[in-house]
């Protein structure tokens, strides 16, 4: 490791002390002098010895630099078993920051200064919204911590097990994908859950379709679908639903500028107007929704059976897209992204941008992307209208408007070729 290598990690290692040691300092500015278990000073120096600790750690001196690391969390723990004794109440905060310092300054010492910094800005954020974070707390009950534990377990215990191979008729399922469906469907449904109860149904719900539609629009039409048709509706779901497929509308054609350039223009003009419609009305159905003083909650956050319904669904899509592809082939391109996209738009974007010049002219490209949206603003209209029954009017009404303008505009494109 030469020179300048050393002092950038031993420097990052002293930046993190001296960050999480402001917001300690200025934390426990009003305790007098010599009641507090560290300061911006001691935190800064735990940094800097620590970084140093690593440096050595890294070369012939790593008895010497493990000694350091030692010998400085024990000046820790020294301190905390100080402040029992003299106060009766330890300040575990900023002990176990402490620790994380003594942790964080050694790494980077040992060449990893980015995790440095990195957890260092973290940690500083993270212990300056505490009075945001118990705020949080204390408007959550027994429920929530349940639904937060059931919900942990879909997305944090499960998913990393699976086998990462494809299965079934050509190859269409992949576990991982199938089950990240079930992760997006009830994360969704878990989202609005905490999204309402800290926001009042009426903003929860708009935050959720918002974050939801960026990701995945058609679990943000399901989710709200189910809710509605099972009559637990704060009065913005039907907004919600249409404003996650204008979010939709403006992430494609974002996607699309990014990795498919040269299909941007005529694109744009295919996907604009109803874009735009769509942004109006669901606007116009936002300031209509009654808004509640009380958060309006699903009856249960993560319903396992409609996500494994919607799964299901997928799963068919992905064999007939599949078939699609093994019957075309090479021979029709459009087909292809139309087939493609049908089951998974950004896929057939990322297929479009990888074309070689010529291959496809981008007004043609251009259509069958747009009709991938026309079959997924299908298949968005179908479940509001299975699943959000009467309630969900004014969305199906919307949704209709939507492709009936995108309609028109692929049949200006089409005449257009």
């Amino acid at each position: 490791m030469n020179f300048d290598q050393q002092i950038l990690n031993v420097g990052a290692a002293f930046a993190a002390g001296l960050l999480i040691g402001i917001e300690r300092g200025w934390k426990l500015r009003d305790e007098p002098d010599g009641m507090r278990v560290a300061g911006i000073r001691t935190f800064t120096l735990l940094g800097l010895l620590t970084g140093i600790a690593g440096l050595m750690a890294q070369g012939s001196l790593a008895l010497a630099g493990g000694a350091l690391l030692i010998g400085s969390i024990g000046i820790v723990l020294i301190g905390y078993a100080r402040a029992v004794d003299r106060e009766g109440k330890p300040d575990a905060t900023t002990s176990v920051a402490a620790l994380v310092t003594i942790a964080l300054g050694f790494a980077a010492g040992a060449g990893y200064p980015a995790l440095a910094i990195a957890g260092s800005t973290i940690m500083t954020l993270t212990l300056a919204l505490r009075t945001e974070l118990h705020g949080i707390l204390r408007r959550l009950d027994e429920a929530d911590i349940k639904a937060l534990a059931r919900y942990a377990v879909i997305a944090g215990a499960v998913y990393p097990f699976l086998p990462d191979r494809r299965y079934g008729p050509y190859d269409a399922w992949d576990p991982h994908t199938l089950w990240l469906v079930v992760i997006a469907v009830t994360g969704f449904s878990f989202v609005g859950y905490v999204a309402n109860r800290l926001f009042g149904a009426r903003r929860g719900t708009i935050a959720t379709a918002i974050i939801g539609g960026a990701y995945s629009s058609t679990a943000v039409t399901y989710s709200f679908a189910q809710r509605l048709g099972a009559g637990n509706g704060g009065g913005a779901e039907n907004a919600g639903i249409v404003l996650a497929s204008t979010v939709m509308y403006l992430r494609v054609l974002i996607l699309v500028g990014a990795i498919a350039t040269p299909l941007l223009v005529p694109f744009a003009m295919l996907v604009i107007p109803p874009m735009l419609a769509t942004l109006a009305i669901s606007l116009l159905l936002y300031r209509r929704a009654q808004p509640n003083s009380q958060p309006v909650l699903p009856g249960n956050p993560i319903a396992m059976l409609p996500a494994f319904t919607f799964v299901a669904f997928v799963a068919i899509a992905a064999v007939v897209a599949r078939w699609g592809e093994s019957q075309f082939g090479e021979q029709g391109i459009a087909v292809l992204l139309l087939l493609m996209g049908t089951m998974d738009v950004d896929a057939a974007i990322v297929t479009a941008g990888g074309f070689e010049p010529g291959a496809i002219t981008p007004a043609l490209a251009a259509l069958a992307l747009a009709g991938t949206i026309f079959a997924n603003m299908a298949v968005k209209l179908g479940a509001t209208i299975a699943y959000g029954g009467r309630q969900a009017k004014p969305a199906v009404l919307a949704l209709s408007t939507s492709m009936a303008v995108l309609a028109g505009s692929l049949a200006v494109g089409w005449f257009r070729l």
